[in-house]
């Protein structure tokens, strides 16, 4: 894949840091070179922040994703001439509207090929109301939109460590009782796929927390840890489709850092993963929707509404996001590609550790 990526990217929460991190983004020339963005958002929300912010970074407004230019920050104009009402720091019902209609259409264009991938700044998920009452958050809502019957994982994702959640937009008081034996095998399989084609990742490795923070595997106590999840790894493991250890307990598996000696991290529920993540990853990171047909990445912080509009926002972020979700897009192309025609089996396993060829008793059906 030699083309120059279409990146669409959604504005997010009005009131937040969003448009603060794109123009940043955007204000280095050198992000033309590897891709072509497209804003999905307002072209007079977008010059108040950048009146507000002193920003220099310019941009073009185009109609539809159609009629995009390369070398320009396109800005889909999603609201017409609708006036958006700012308020920096405030979760309001109108930001939350203007998200998610923002959101929406760069979805479309995204299913219907106009784009590439996406990349989501952040938005306040509890002021978004809809059919389904609270907006589930992206993971969630993108899996139900664009999965195509696949499930999402929310991986957090970052030069020193990946780690996955097993749940994700649900209260900590439902997290044990949606641990299961399936859930566990699924995410696991998921997670393992995904470094695989994803990350390049060749037999990767995966340790599973334990969702009780005194887990111990010689105990006799009888939870979720000795009852569920310890007996899916064991099975996912002695059938040899994915290397996962543990379960861990999470306090002494991050401070001892044994998070080194493992390809990705799967945490029950968000804070036991968003904490540690936060703590390890120096330079920042982002929050991948693995599993799905298509790519989404997003920053891994939130509208940080205490310095919205305080030109005090960081970018790397949402430049890390876009980094990602370009990479992600290519490794893919390359992995499918690679794994398109599968050679034959030339060797036939067997139990005396022979090297004789046996070519003829391989089938049409053998392969690698």
């Amino acid at each position: 894949m030699d083309k120059k990526i279409k990146v669409g990217i959604t504005h997010g929460d009005i009131n937040g840091v969003g448009y603060e991190i794109i123009l940043k983004t955007f204000e280095d020339e050198e992000m033309f070179q590897i891709c072509t963005p497209v804003v999905y958002g307002s072209p007079k929300v977008a010059t108040y922040h950048k009146k507000a912010l002193e920003c220099q970074t310019n941009f073009n407004v185009r109609n539809s994703a159609d009629d995009i230019l390369d070398n320009n920050l396109n800005l889909i104009n999603c609201f017409g001439e609708t006036e958006l009402k700012i308020n920096y720091g405030m979760a309001t019902e109108e930001s939350g509207k203007a998200a998610f209609l923002a959101l929406n259409q760069a979805m479309n264009d995204l299913k219907d090929g106009k784009i590439d991938v996406l990349v989501t700044a952040p938005l306040c998920k509890s002021v978004i109301k809809g059919k389904e009452s609270v907006f589930p958050g992206h993971t969630t809502y993108i899996e139900k939109r664009l999965g195509e019957g696949s499930n999402a994982l929310e991986i957090l994702v970052s030069p020193e460590i990946r780690i996955a959640l097993a749940t994700s937009d649900i209260p900590l008081n439902k997290v044990a009782e949606s641990i299961t034996a399936d859930l566990i095998k699924d995410k696991l399989t998921v997670l393992n796929d995904t470094l695989k084609r994803d990350f390049c990742v060749d037999g990767p490795r995966i340790a599973v927390l334990s969702l009780n923070p005194d887990y111990d595997a010689n105990s006799n106590v009888e939870n979720e840890d000795t009852q569920i999840i310890a007996p899916a790894i064991s099975e996912l493991f002695s059938s040899k489709k994915v290397r996962c250890f543990g379960p861990y307990p999470a306090e002494s598996f991050f401070s001892q850092r044994h998070y080194t000696h493992f390809d990705a991290v799967l945490a029950m529920y968000y804070d036991q993963g968003i904490v540690p993540f936060n703590s390890i990853s120096l330079d920042g990171g982002i929050k991948y929707t693995a599993g799905l047909p298509v790519v989404h990445t997003e920053p891994a912080h939130g509208t940080e509404y205490d310095i919205a509009g305080k030109n005090a926002a960081d970018p790397s972020s949402l430049r890390m996001a876009i980094y990602d979700a370009i990479d992600i897009l290519r490794q893919r192309d390359r992995f499918d590609h690679a794994h398109a025609h599968p050679l034959r089996r030339q060797y036939y396993e067997k139990r005396d550790d022979s090297d004789k060829l046996k070519l003829d008793q391989v089938t049409e059906n053998d392969t690698l």
